[in-house]
């Protein structure tokens, strides 16, 4: 099996400007919420407006875990209720919050054998360079194996059957 890191952790970037960075660091817990792609509309819309034009909380149906002061979105299948354990200053314009996860929350119809499944989460995937959201396309390989075959000097080998 693969190991997995203990205490699960998570790291974010957030851009300084941003009206989350104050909460985070006041209650020093956030939550992240992937939304899927049925959601991007009002996704988009929540990057456009800020924090301290419209109370976001009022969008959506939100709760709360163990750590009380993480808000976080019902509606989204996929959350997870960290604390924080550090802020990384990135220069003049972000920071970097590195949080223990410390709860999972997960939508029984996202999984599949007990796990997330992606092709059942269908996440938003965001390319910052074009500004496009793109979704998952098709599966490549397993991790941890195809490169198994790997052979300097050649682009691509398939994974032995």
């Amino acid at each position: 099996g693969i190991a997995q890191p203990f205490p699960p952790m998570i790291a974010i970037t957030l851009g300084r400007r941003h009206y989350t960075n104050a909460g985070i660091k006041e209650n020093n817990t956030f939550s992240v919420n992937i939304p899927s792609e049925d959601m991007v509309v009002i996704v988009d819309y929540l990057g456009i407006k800020s924090g301290k034009e419209i109370d976001k909380s009022k969008l959506f149906e939100i709760f709360y875990g163990d750590l009380k002061t993480a808000p976080m979105i019902k509606k989204t299948p996929l959350n997870l209720e960290c604390e924080l354990v550090k802020v990384i200053d990135f220069g003049k314009s972000h920071e970097i919050f590195i949080g223990e996860i410390i709860e999972t929350y997960v939508n029984e119809e996202i999984l599949t054998n007990g796990l997330p499944d992606i092709k059942k989460l269908k996440p938003i995937v965001f390319s910052m360079h074009d500004a496009n959201y793109w979704k998952v396309g098709e599966h490549l390989g397993k991790a941890w194996s195809i490169g198994r075959n790997y052979k300097e000097g050649l682009e691509t080998e398939e994974e032995e059957e």
